[in-house]
């Protein structure tokens, strides 16, 4: 088994805590990782684990072995029973690790019956730094990062993120809670992948659909609630210019998009009007993955004012702020890094990236232009 990140901070959270949700989109791995920390395991999808859990449920909690609950909101009545057993012995920790793919069904009991009884972890799909082969990095932009989906086996993509999308079209979503039937849900999910960096305009997308903005909004909330979709909101900074303030639209997995627009191939891709716009969403996902699959804390930004001074990315760690510009080139220009620092000395950044495809990496602790991997290797060693 690939070792994941995020395996650490699950452990120290379970140290810490009585109990840990860790959610992430389906088919991420989950469940895959939970049993591989020796736990006993239930699948609240299914009635069987349901009645088993029911009928053991005194001699669980009362015992030492973490228990693993997969798909937890399934089940609401066990949230209720879950406070109970952790209120009874407050100061145990370790005690449950609840797995779920919805983030807003989920949360929505975990704020009513565990505030302050859980710690709160997200898996992603495989990141590039989890990667163990030197095909499946070069394959990873293309493919994604889901374990099924190509980036093991070349030969799964695209057809496994069509399927994959089409099943959560047709039950997944509906089951959960969305409004829409499947054929708009298919063709909202074409017409998203079209806007993937784009700067999102609910209105815009409501008339292609004949839908109100207000309908279009709500189901994209689901679509970030079930971690396909990501709004990067505008940076507010306090200056005097003028600043976009809309959020943009990311694809959190780089394979769904691709599949969806019908890219069979990373030549193929490389050809395309928008691949710029996929590079940039790729970059940004792998670093917002790896800072979280870490436990830092950190608020996520796009920043860009009228005169075209922009920053595809930037991280405000609170005590200091980052400003990330993504080219897809591989010999970035004097004046791509003169922009860079423009951008940045406008939100008083103290740590500028320009990430590129360059093979060289130049600058110094304050300004650096590298490669993906190298960005990654600086969030990982920072100290934040």
């Amino acid at each position: 088994m690939i070792r994941r990140t995020v395996q650490k901070l699950i452990g120290e959270r379970l140290k810490a805590y009585p109990a840990v949700a860790m959610v992430g989109p389906r088919q991420c791995g989950k469940t895959t990782l939970a049993q591989a920390m020796r736990g006993t395991y239930f699948d609240l999808e299914q009635e069987s684990d349901r009645l088993r859990l029911d009928l053991e449920w005194d001699d669980l909690v009362a015992g030492k072995d973490l228990l693993i609950l997969d798909e937890a909101q399934s089940w609401p009545e066990v949230f209720v029973r879950l406070r109970g057993a952790i209120d009874q012995d407050r100061g145990r920790k370790g005690r449950f690790l609840l797995l779920g793919s919805v983030s807003p069904s989920l949360m929505t009991h975990v704020s009513e019956s565990l505030a302050g009884r859980l710690s709160l972890v997200e898996l992603t799909p495989f990141l590039l730094s989890e990667l163990e082969t030197k095909a499946s990095c070069r394959r990873h932009w293309l493919c994604g990062g889901y374990p099924e989906g190509g980036v093991l086996e070349p030969k799964r993509y695209p057809r496994w993120q069509i399927d994959y999308l089409a099943l959560l079209a047709q039950r997944d979503l509906p089951m959960w809670g969305l409004s829409a039937k499947p054929q708009v849900t298919d063709r909202l999910l074409r017409m998203l992948a079209a806007l993937h960096g784009q700067v999102w305009n609910a209105a815009q997308v409501g008339q292609s659909l004949g839908l109100s903005y207000h309908t279009v909004n709500n189901y994209l909330d689901y679509l970030i609630g079930a971690f396909l979709l990501r709004q990067l909101p505008a940076y507010q900074a306090n200056i005097r210019k003028r600043l976009v303030k809309r959020p943009k639209l990311y694809w959190r997995d780089s394979g769904l998009v691709h599949a969806l627009l019908n890219v069979p191939d990373k030549r193929s891709l490389l050809v395309q009007p928008w691949v710029g716009a996929s590079w940039e969403g790729y970059v940004i996902e792998q670093a917002l993955g790896a800072l979280s699959s870490q436990g830092h804390s950190f608020s996520a930004y796009y920043f860009r004012t009228p005169d075209q001074y922009e920053l595809d990315l930037v991280l405000d760690f609170g005590k200091e702020i980052w400003a990330v510009e993504v080219k897809l080139t591989s010999s970035p220009s004097t004046d791509d890094v003169s922009r860079l620092n423009k951008a940045a000395d406008i939100i008083k950044a103290s740590q500028r990236f320009l990430v590129s495809q360059t093979k060289k990496t130049a600058g110094n602790q304050r300004c650096l232009s590298c490669d993906l991997s190298t960005f990654l290797d600086h969030l990982r060693a920072a100290r934040l």
